[in-house]
């Protein structure tokens, strides 16, 4: 048994798991890039996949990260080596985890196509609209895995089935249908239907948490992650974000072409307002 998840906190939330249950027992393979923004024109090339990594390169720039991040991992090569290892063990079977995201669904579609063959040994658990307990035995929807008690997994396991011939039809057409249309943003919608969104779909999340007060660009990322009702990855924030200020729609102090931690931002117009109140002040003198 190898379990299949799509984000790193996984990798420990399985582990844990796995030692409350041994029935469960097998190796955690994450599938690292995440699919629901970025280039996907022609990603089953290798020339649609160099663009892929080059867009990565670029907007990881000045990240704690470092740009060599995009080309640390291949998830080309994940999938050679788990096809190996399912020619060479008739009996071993993928078991697929998923939270109702736009990041673990868009994952998926991209796993499913290159294992059509395996019909049969790839087990799906996917984990939407169904009732957890959190912490304080409170029932929730939970979005992500990492948001599910290991202890609760246990009751989730019963859920596994194998994904179907029709699954092995239709979800490869969907995911060939969303790579043709290259959106740079990519939302859950419900189920497991993906739509593209332009670029600027998180700007509204990023300038609702900046004011006419400066910040560190740091801090607006990690307000922004933590107040967004859908979620991405602070990469792409951050690259948003340098966006906005190249359009003027952020000031800046600092250079953001540099760390992230090196430069301050806020919303346009305070030194207009502050200005307009001392000629206000000077008249009524």
């Amino acid at each position: 048994m190898i379990h299949i998840v799509f984000n790193q906190s996984e990798l420990a939330l399985m582990k844990q798991v796995i030692e409350l249950d041994e029935t469960l027992s097998g190796e955690v393979i994450q599938i690292k890039d995440d699919f629901a923004v970025g280039p996907l024109k022609s990603i089953e090339t290798d020339e649609g996949w160099q663009a892929r990594i080059a867009w990565w390169k670029d907007i990881l720039h000045g990240s704690p990260y470092g740009e060599n991040l995009a080309g640390s991992f291949d998830d080309r090569e994940t999938e050679k080596q788990l096809k190996e290892r399912l020619n060479d063990n008739p009996d071993e079977v993928l078991w697929i985890w998923m939270g109702q995201n736009q990041h673990d669904v868009t994952g998926y579609f991209w796993f499913l196509p290159q294992f059509r063959e395996y019909q049969g040994r790839l087990m799906i658990l996917y984990l939407n609209n169904l009732p957890f307990i959190n912490e304080k035995g409170q029932l929730f929807y939970p979005s992500w895995l990492n948001e599910i008690q290991p202890k609760e997994f246990l009751k989730a396991k019963k859920l596994a089935r194998p994904i179907t011939l029709s699954e092995f039809e239709i979800d490869p057409d969907e995911w060939r249908k969303i790579a043709e249309e290259n959106a740079m943003v990519r939302i859950l919608e419900g189920g497991k239907k993906i739509i593209g969104k332009e670029e600027n779909f998180y700007d509204n999340d990023i300038l609702k948490n900046l004011t006419t007060e400066w910040q560190k660009a740091t801090r607006v990322l990690s307000n922004t992650l933590h107040r967004m009702k859908i979620k991405t990855g602070d990469v792409f924030i951050m690259w948003r974000m340098k966006h906005l200020v190249n359009e003027e729609r952020i000031e800046v102090t600092g250079d953001v072409s540099k760390s992230w931690k090196e430069f301050d931002v806020k919303l346009p117009g305070a030194k207009q307002e502050e200005t307009t109140e001392s000629e206000e002040a000077t008249n009524q003198a």
